[in-house]
């Protein structure tokens, strides 16, 4: 026989027995319910002081048994008809304990979210069923119709089945009730309630529509569900009170935690690195970009092939499952690998040619910056800002994702200013290795321009992510000035010491930005007196190309020059002169 699903925790096998009696019930195509059925149920709900919800086919088999917890009850996803723009073909029936049989808003929700034939609730009190509660889709506004009370011990069944079969035509018929079209609805899950607006700006960002945030204050998360296990049976709740279809949490989960939540939730789950991954997939242009991304994403998938679960639809091992099952994971996981292998190697390819390109830079002498900071800080406005270049720019996290360098110059001096990915708060360690080789324009920077949105209420939370993320990439110690963007909206106008404050947008204050630049550069400046023999005529234009001659002199044999070089530049020229010429 059927097992008895739910939560069944406490309870004793005898009485479990007894539970399971009621797959035993066969109605008949004509009847919504009996009047010993919801006996038995009021009677049964009395023993474990818990709802029970029986699942009814329109044949009146009853299809699921399941034991709710706290006045909640878990429902599991079943269908009986082929078509998605008619009801599901099932009805539920479940007790109210102690309690009137007048459907919940939960109630509703579940109604709505899982296309049941009808939800119906039953009132019970000593054990006996006091009043009956039934409500349909009408397909229409208002979207259900609700009948009741009715006495459970003469229910007019035909009434009811004629409801549904009414409810089953209206809801085909009008395209509010076909399946979800546009943004997918989802719920998002943490245990921070400080983090959780970045976590609906991400989610928002991806596409998604945030309908519900739930948080579970505590220190670490559960091993087996983040949350615990009776706030994972609340969120199965929350998904038919919301009609959400995807749960989002705001850690990165396991592979366990994944399965058990999907198992309870019955909708996809999604960790806050997958949703990071995902934005990043979309935000990708260059080939270089979409490489690092797929490698990303990769890496992260690798370790979770472990077998069932909706997110990675693989058969579970064990007995029943073995053969095709499991060589069909195994075979994915070399597929992968040998992928990461190929990945890698392009990518430290094109490593080794943005290492070209940033050593014939350095020869050059030619300074260079790089934008780093907070995701939406401002820093490709501020790179347009500058350079003039007319790099995509927009009020979105990772609306930039690709590298981006632009000529700018300040003080009549030549510089290469670098636009790089922002960051953002529990940045995927696998998106920090993909991303190293891009990143390491930040660290071979002679300056970094860390742009903060002065505007932001956690401003100074992001600025130590940037730190962190800096400190792990090997750019602790590259000099560094702080640029307080967005002073424009800002609500004070305050701005620490050795900052600079301005608006990208506006162009206020980049004038006296660009004079801390010209200030925070001039320690990689050499200033000095060169004489170069008529016969080197290319470092002659080295100098003049590289940094400015504040004089210059034409002698017999050469050219005396006073020049301020970059420091790079100074040691290369003097290095190819001989040593009577200086």
């Amino acid at each position: 026989m059927e097992k008895v699903n739910g939560n069944t925790t406490g309870l004793s096998q005898t009485l479990l027995e007894q539970i399971q009696t009621l797959y035993a019930y066969k109605l008949g195509r004509a009847a919504f319910a009996t009047p010993e059925l919801l006996v038995d149920m009021a009677r049964f709900t009395q023993a474990c002081k818990r709802e029970i919800s029986v699942l009814i086919a329109r044949d009146g088999t009853v299809r699921d048994v399941s034991i709710g917890h706290f006045n909640r009850v878990s429902m599991p996803q079943l269908r009986t008809m082929r078509s998605l723009s008619r009801l599901c073909g099932i009805r539920c029936i479940h007790t109210h304990p102690s309690a009137s049989g007048r459907l919940s808003d939960v109630d509703l929700g579940t109604l709505r979210q899982a296309r049941f034939d009808a939800m119906a609730a039953v009132g019970v009190r000593d054990g006996m069923p006091t009043d009956l509660y039934a409500a349909f889709l009408t397909g229409t506004e208002p979207d259900v119709r609700i009948a009741g009370p009715m006495d459970p011990a003469r229910i007019p069944s035909e009434l009811l089945m004629q409801a549904i079969f009414q409810a089953d035509q209206a809801v085909g018929r009008f395209e509010a009730f076909a399946p979800q079209q546009g943004p997918e609805k989802c719920v998002l899950v943490g245990l921070d309630a400080q983090t959780m607006p970045e976590l609906a700006e991400l989610a928002r960002t991806a596409g998604a529509e945030v309908v519900r945030v739930e948080v579970q204050e505590r220190p670490v998360p559960d091993k087996a569900y983040y949350v615990g296990s009776g706030k994972a049976q609340e969120l199965a709740m929350v998904r038919g009170d919301t009609g959400a279809g995807m749960f989002i949490f705001d850690d990165e989960l396991s592979a366990l935690q994944v399965r058990n939540l999907e198992n309870i939730i019955d909708a996809k789950i999604i960790d806050r690195t997958t949703l990071i991954l995902d934005i990043f997939a979309m935000r990708a242009q260059s080939r270089e970009g979409k490489l690092q991304v797929e490698l990303a994403q990769l890496q992260y998938r690798l370790p979770r092939l472990v077998g069932e679960g909706l997110a990675l639809s693989r058969l579970g091992g064990g007995i029943g499952t073995r053969g095709p099952g499991e060589s069909k994971i195994e075979t994915d996981r070399r597929r992968i690998r040998r992928r990461i292998y190929e990945l890698r190697s392009e990518i430290e390819q094109i490593g080794k040619q943005r290492e070209t390109r940033r050593a014939r830079r350095n020869a050059s002498g030619t300074p260079t910056l790089a934008l780093v900071g907070y995701t939406n800080a401002g820093k490709s406005t501020l790179l347009n800002a500058l350079s003039g270049a007319d790099a995509l720019a927009e009020n979105k996290l990772f609306a930039t994702l690709d590298p981006l360098t632009r000529r700018m110059e300040v003080d009549g001096r030549e510089m290469l200013l670098t636009d790089t990915v922002g960051f953002v708060q529990k940045l995927p360690h696998d998106l920090v290795e993909a991303f190293r080789s891009t990143l390491e324009e930040a660290i071979h920077a002679d300056l970094l321009l860390h742009v903060v949105d002065a505007s932001h209420p956690e401003r100074e939370k992001q600025m130590q992510v940037v730190e962190e993320v800096l400190g792990m990439l090997g750019a602790g110690d590259t000099p560094r000035l702080t640029v307080m963007n967005k002073m424009d909206v800002a609500a004070s106008s305050f701005v620490p010491k050795g900052a600079v404050g301005i608006s990208a947008r506006t162009g206020q204050g980049l004038e006296m930005l660009r004079e801390a630049i010209a200030q925070a550069l001039a320690h990689t400046m050499q200033e000095g007196t060169l004489f170069i023999p008529y016969a080197r005529g290319d470092l002659a234009a080295l100098a003049r190309q590289a940094g400015q001659v504040l004089s210059e002199t034409y002698e017999q044999t050469g050219t005396r020059m006073h020049v301020r070089l970059p420091k790079a530049a100074w040691n290369r020229i003097v290095g190819q002169l001989p040593t009577q010429t200086l």
